[in-house]
């Protein structure tokens, strides 16, 4: 006597599948079918910026747990923090994305792309090939010196929130309100939009 019944089975040999391994594949299903939705900033002033953005963007579809939902059009701005003209401008966008992976994992795989377009940090507002900065996650708030979340400067960059704002008119920044609010109070000068510059959605 076996101690389950193989009644009505094509096949006898086939073992019923034990209750932990059910239970961690239902834990991963939900985990799968319950992404976060994460609010991306790119932004390059060096080499073929438009080119390294789209790179960007392709990179960040590839990872896995991750896919991207939105893509903003390109703006470009002057650079942040420095004398004008001493920088080339900057082409920016945001992507929102819905993903699996954790704050801390997003981050890293960011940083990844960075490494991989040969980003120089060699000071804090110099240029750079490719700046990858997550500005929402979900609804979180955190103060980690690793990962401030939301972006603790997204609220006074006009050359995020108007992306942002194109792409989700709706859009919240935990703790600060919504996007719409924020970019009214700012203003879009020295923000330009570039309708002749696109970006393509992942396929």
């Amino acid at each position: 006597m076996t101690a389950f019944s193989t009644e009505g089975q094509s096949d006898p040999t086939v073992q019923p599948v034990p209750a932990a391994v059910v239970e961690q594949v239902d834990a991963a299903d939900v985990t799968l079918s319950n992404p976060k939705l994460a609010v991306i900033s790119l932004g390059s002033n060096l080499g073929n910026r438009l080119e390294t953005l789209q790179g960007a963007v392709d990179a960040l579809e590839d990872t896995p747990g991750l896919r991207v939902k939105a893509v903003s059009p390109v703006y470009e701005t002057e650079p942040w923090g420095v004398d004008p003209g001493s920088q080339p401008s900057y082409f920016n966008a945001v992507i929102v994305v819905k993903t699996t992976l954790p704050p801390s994992s997003l981050l890293e795989r960011g940083q990844a792309i960075e490494e991989a377009f040969d980003r120089v940090r060699e000071e804090r507002w110099g240029p750079r090939t490719i700046d990858v900065d997550i500005v929402s996650y979900a609804d979180v708030v955190s103060d980690d010196p690793l990962l401030t979340l939301p972006h603790p400067r997204a609220h006074e960059r006009a050359f995020v929130l108007a992306p942002w704002h194109d792409v989700d008119p709706e859009g919240q920044l935990p703790g600060a309100g919504p996007v719409s609010d924020l970019l009214a109070g700012l203003g879009c000068e020295g923000v330009l939009p570039r309708p002749d510059l696109e970006l393509r959605l992942p396929e």
